[in-house]
């Protein structure tokens, strides 16, 4: 069979799961508007394997229109049966900067227990670079699990928004070297003066990763 729009369409509708996979994945190498399209189609799968790669996919294609992007992301995290397809589909909306997603992103990190769906929300909105977000990440630095509060500590950097230094700040002496990495790059994402002595502290720090990079900011920084 020819690989074109048409054809990967009619296997898209095949009753075999692995045809639908490959015109899936097949799709790639269409031009944006029609893998658009086809990426549509396959959000509504039946099989998961197959919603949360068109899902994902709508991280990238969904700019060809924002709005239909929007619409099929948000039914997706609202009424998925698979927390990892809803996670899927904040990281798409984080990725195409949303921003009109924001109330229904803080609606669901609310109701749900789900770390993996509450750690790409948090990741989103500090994507969205929305300061409205600002509370619900400085409530996430204190979750019970680690991911989420390293996403958390990303996002604020992202967010940029200098309220943030109070409540990192106090992360430069961690134990966890990966916090302090995090750490790093948010304190260099925020500015400052206090950042900068923060950064000067982190520069000496006994794991190398850490040392290095907030020496590398520092560089860049002029400093």
């Amino acid at each position: 069979m020819t690989v074109n729009f048409e054809s990967l369409q009619e296997l898209l509708q095949s009753e075999d799961f692995g045809d639908r996979l490959r015109a899936l994945n097949e799709g790639r190498g269409l031009d944006l508007a029609e893998r658009f399209e086809l990426v549509c189609m396959a959000v509504s799968d039946p099989k998961a394997r197959i919603r949360y790669d068109a899902t994902s996919q709508l991280a990238s294609v969904g700019k060809h229109d924002p709005s239909a992007a929007f619409a099929l992301l948000s039914d997706r995290l609202l009424h998925d049966s698979e927390t990892d397809v809803r996670a899927a589909a904040a990281d798409s909306i984080g990725a195409l900067k949303l921003t009109e997603a924001f109330d229904l992103l803080v609606e669901v990190y609310r109701s749900t227990n789900e770390w993996l769906l509450q750690f790409s929300i948090i990741v989103a909105l500090g994507e969205l670079g929305d300061r409205r977000g600002f509370e619900i990440l400085a409530e996430a630095l204190n979750h019970e699990t680690e991911l989420v509060k390293i996403a958390a500590l990303g996002a604020l950097g992202d967010l940029g928004d200098p309220r943030g230094l109070g409540l990192i700040l106090p992360l430069v002496n961690n134990p966890d070297w990966e916090i302090r990495y995090r750490l790093a790059q948010a304190l260099h994402q925020i500015g400052g003066p206090e950042a900068r002595a923060a950064l000067i502290q982190l520069s000496h720090d006994p794991v190398d990763r850490v040392a290095e990079t907030a020496r590398t900011l520092l560089a860049e920084a002029g400093d």
